[in-house]
C-alpha cells in the first residue's frame, strides 16, 4: 500500500537513498554532511572494479534470512495471498498490490497514492522491491522492519481504512485461510492474528529481491555487462559524491538526510508541510529529513522524491546536484549518471497472481463510504 517515502547529490529525496560505504552501510546521522565523500574512480579496468567493491555489494539471488521470522515455504505463500487481499482493505478494493504493484517494480506510477474513498495520500509509494535491505520503512523510518510497516497501511484511513479486529475477522471467516495460518504458523494456538499477517506479507516481501542487474554482473567480474557510457557515469556517480547517500547492497536505504543540504529544492519538491522524521523524533534538527531510498531499479519508479512531482530521471540527478551538493551539473554528468542508474535494473521478481478463496457470511461485507473530506466538489 502506499507506503510513505534525503543529503548527498542523489539523495533523492524521494528519489534516493541511503549512503556511507561498505559491505552494509552503517545509518548516517541527518547532521552529517554526506557530500564530503570525494573517492574517485579510476579507470575501466580492476581499480574502479575494486574501488566500488568497496562501496557497494551484490544483491544477492536468494532472500536473506530475517530474525525472528523463518521463511518457510507455507509463510511465503500465505503472505502473497495476503499481499494481494484486497478484503484486508474496509472497501475491498484495496491490496498492497495496489500500490506497490509487482508488474510496475513495486510502484504504483503515482504522485502520491489514491486510498479508500478516492483520498490522495501525503507521499509517493517507494518500491517494494529490495525493500528488506532498508535500515527502515517509510520515508521516514517509522517502522523498524516490513512486520510493523505491513501493519501500516490497513489500519491507516487514507490508505486501507480496516483495524486488526476486522483483518482477523475477515481473515477467521474464510476456512481457507484458518487452514493456510495453521501451516505458516504451526506452533502458535492462535493462529490467525494481526501480527502473523504482517509476519507472513513480510516473508513475502523478503522474497521480492532483484538479482542480476548490469552493474551487479559487472562487479562480479563480466567486463561485457556495463557499457563504457555505464562505467563512465559510475565514474561520475562517484566523483560527485553520490556515494555518501548511496553505497551498499541497496545503494541507499542506510540512513537519514536533510532534503536541501545546501539549497532547498521548491516548495512544490519539498512541501513545505512535510517535515519528514521531525513527525517521528520531535527534533528540529529532523525537519526535512528523509530516509534515502535505494536506487535499485530507479529507472521503473517514477516519478521521484517522496512528493511525486519529478518524472523525469535527469531532471531529478539535476536537482539532487543542486540541493544536496551545491553544484550545477551539466548535461553531461546528469546524463552520465542516469546512464548508469539504469544499469542498477535487476531481473524482476516473476509472481504468479493467486486465486484467493471465496467470502463466507461471515465475512464483514465492504464498506465503500466516501470520507466527507475525499467527496468531489
Amino acid at each position: 500500500m502506499k507506503t510513505d517515502r534525503i543529503g548527498s547529490l542523489l539523495f533523492l529525496a524521494a528519489f534516493v537513498g541511503a549512503c556511507s560505504g561498505g559491505d552494509t552501510p552503517d545509518a548516517v546521522s541527518a547532521g552529517e554532511d554526506p557530500s564530503a565523500t570525494t573517492t574517485t574512480v579510476q579507470g575501466e579496468g580492476p581499480a574502479i572494479r575494486a574501488q566500488a567493491a568497496a562501496m557497494f555489494k551484490v544483491i544477492p539471488a536468494e532472500a536473506p534470512e530475517l530474525p525472528d521470522n523463518e521463511l518457510t515455504d507455507e509463510r511465503v505463500e500465505l503472505g502473497k495471498m495476503l499481499y494481494f487481499e484486497p478484503r484486508l482493505s474496509a472497501s475491498w478494493l484495496i491490496s498492497c498490490n495496489t500500490c506497490h504493484n509487482l508488474s510496475l517494480g513495486g510502484i504504483d506510477l503515482m504522485e502520491t497514492s489514491i486510498g479508500h474513498g478516492w483520498q490522495k495520500g501525503p507521499r509517493n509509494a517507494p518500491t517494494v522491491l529490495n525493500a528488506v535491505y532498508n535500515l527502515a520503512q517509510f520515508w521516514d523510518g517509522r517502522a523498524a522492519d516490513l512486520e510493523e510497516q505491513a501493519k501500516g497501511p490497513v489500519q491507516a484511513s487514507v490508505e486501507m481504512a480496516s483495524d486488526p479486529d476486522r483483518a482477523v475477522q475477515t481473515l477467521k471467516s474464510i476456512p481457507e485461510y484458518r487452514e493456510w495460518f495453521a501451516r505458516a504458523f504451526p506452533n502458535d494456538a492462535e493462529p490467525v492474528t494481526f501480527d502473523n499477517m504482517a509476519r507472513a506479507i513480510e516473508a513475502f516481501e523478503a522474497t521480492l529481491v532483484t538479482p542480476g542487474a548490469p552493474f551487479d554482473r559487472w562487479l562480479s567480474g563480466d567486463n561485457s555487462a556495463m557499457t563504457a557510457a555505464q562505467v563512465e557515469g559510475l565514474e561520475t556517480f562517484v566523483s560527485k559524491g553520490c556515494t555518501g547517500c548511496h553505497a551498499g547492497v541497496n545503494f541507499g536505504g542506510q540512513g537519514y538526510f536533510a532534503f536541501g543540504v545546501v539549497q532547498a529544492p521548491s516548495d512544490e519538491i519539498r512541501p513545505p508541510g512535510d517535515l519528514g522524521r521531525f513527525a517521528v523524533t520531535s527534533t528540529a534538527a529532523d525537519e526535512y529529513v528523509f530516509k534515502s531510498p535505494s536506487l535499485r531499479n530507479i529507472e521503473l519508479t517514477a516519478p521521484y522524491f517522496h512528493s511525486g512531482k519529478v518524472w523525469d530521471l535527469r531532471e531529478a540527478v539535476a536537482v539532487m546536484g543542486s540541493a544536496q551538493l551545491g553544484a550545477v551539473l551539466t548535461p553531461q554528468e546528469t546524463g552520465a549518471i542516469t546512464v548508469f542508474l539504469e544499469s542498477l535494473t535487476g531481473i524482476q521478481p516473476e509472481v504468479k497472481y493467486p486465486i484467493l478463496p471465496p467470502h463466507t457470511a461471515d465475512t464483514p461485507l465492504p464498506d465503500v463510504s466516501v470520507p466527507t473530506s475525499a467527496a468531489p466538489h
